[in-house]
């Protein structure tokens, strides 16, 4: 496996878990139960681990690249919202 592959798939997990938790917390902000936090950070959680391996295994430079871009960029503009 590539060494880029890997350092990608480092800083989309590690993004991914942050943007996963401003998701739950705007979740339990606007509905103020527990349960729909939690199914938030469960669909998240899913969608970040098969992001991950798809960066880890299949997708091509400019797509890995571009993904990490965006989720980086939505986590910093939800992180400076909130």
């Amino acid at each position: 496996m590539e060494g880029w592959r890997l350092l990608a798939g480092a800083l989309l997990a590690v993004s991914g878990i942050v943007l996963m938790l401003l998701v739950m917390a705007k979740a339990r902000e606007r509905h103020g139960r527990a349960a729909d936090a939690a199914i938030a950070g469960a669909v998240s959680f899913v969608i970040v681990a098969i992001l991950v391996l798809l960066v880890l295994l299949v997708l091509p430079v400019v797509v890995v690249w571009s993904i990490v871009v965006l989720v980086g960029a939505t986590v910093t503009v939800m992180m400076l919202a909130s």
